[in-house]
């Protein structure tokens, strides 16, 4: 009689020997792993915990002044009367809704297009003749070998970034108004009278040449800090292999600003209905409206002046969600040329 392996001469098995089910056999299922790298929130949170009790205050301020004043947009689709309740918040729901009534009126309202075009002209026209100037500011300062001369340069080009609006229209007008330095000269030696400041035809340029004056200098601060970070082995590399200034500026300097230069644009072309405010508000009465009204000064004057509040919030509320509209866009464009925009894909 045969024995099988381990069973007694009468055929039993050990006592001993236990038999498992099939579950406990089967292999245990391993849990997840967390992704390399990946760190939990509460880790996080307890890690950064300082760094964010210092930018609550900031956040705080940002959702006060800038995004809970956006539930009055409301009142572009009513016919908002302020003195319907004891206070104007209250008011809004006391006032009647009329739908899409407001926007309908700005399409028939000839103001309204005409602020449209003025703003879309002097848009184009600044980023023609305003937006590459920082660039080539900075290119001539990043040039210039001695310190000293570099940082006077700067200081001077900073300087009327901090001058109001008032005390720059009142320097052109001591400069190009009808009692400026020039005119006065022109006189003097029996040529006729000079006064830019009231034509209506040159006003565009004019405001634009004060925009150059007055932030020009300020501009150039992030593309000399993007200058800043280009390594000289780059520029040492190109000269040994016998490039001139102007190619190292071309295959050296220029594609380091190039992600900043992308940046600056697509933010600029997100602003292009935001010209300007008080710069044109100053300056209104000298050449009239039909030159100087854009977007910003036309909701002032509907919102403010006549008290339409439901028109002027319409106005506004279209003229945010054209200028939503333009980042993306101008974002998608960079991308599309190999750079990342205001976000990465």
């Amino acid at each position: 009689m045969s024995l099988t392996a381990g069973s007694r001469p009468d055929g039993t098995r050990p006592a001993t020997a236990v038999e498992e089910p099939a579950a406990a056999l089967a292999p245990k299922a391993v849990p997840k792993k967390r992704a390399a790298g990946k760190v939990h929130w509460r880790v996080r949170l307890r890690r950064d915990r300082a760094l964010i009790l210092m930018t609550l205050p900031a956040i705080g301020l940002l959702l006060l002044f800038n995004y809970v004043p956006l539930l009055g947009n409301v009142v572009a689709f009513q016919d908002y009367d302020p003195y319907a309740s004891g206070n104007g918040i209250t008011a809004i729901f006391h006032s009647p809704w009329v739908g899409i009534e407001q926007f309908s009126r700005m399409l028939d309202d000839p103001q309204f297009w005409t602020a449209v075009k003025n703003t879309i002209v002097l848009f184009l026209l600044q980023l023609v003749l305003f937006f590459p100037i920082p660039i080539a500011l900075a290119l001539l300062i990043n040039s210039v070998i001695r310190p000293r001369v570099r940082a006077v340069a700067q200081a001077i080009m900073y300087l009327p970034h901090f001058f109001s609006w008032v005390l720059v229209v009142t320097v052109f007008q001591q400069i190009f108004g009808g009692a400026g330095i020039i005119a006065q000269t022109m006189e003097r030696h029996g040529w006729g009278g000079f006064d830019l400041m009231t034509n209506a035809s040159l006003f565009k340029f004019l405001v634009t040449a004060q925009s150059v004056w007055k932030d020009a200098g300020w501009g150039i601060i992030v593309f000399l800090a993007a200058l800043a970070a280009v390594s000289t082995d780059l520029y040492e590399a190109a000269a040994m292999d016998g490039a001139g200034r102007w190619r190292r500026t071309w295959h050296v300097t220029l594609p380091a600003l190039r992600p900043v230069i992308a940046l600056l644009l697509v933010l600029r072309v997100g602003d292009a209905l935001s010209v300007g405010f008080e710069q044109f508000l100053l300056q209104r009465d000298a050449v009239g409206r039909g030159a100087s009204e854009v977007l910003d000064t036309y909701v002032w004057n509907v919102g403010i002046q006549f008290g339409d509040f439901s028109y002027a919030a319409a106005v506004g509320l279209i003229k945010g969600v054209i200028g939503i509209c333009l980042v993306l866009g101008a974002n998608k464009f960079a991308h599309l040329l190999g750079e990342q925009g205001v976000y990465r894909k």
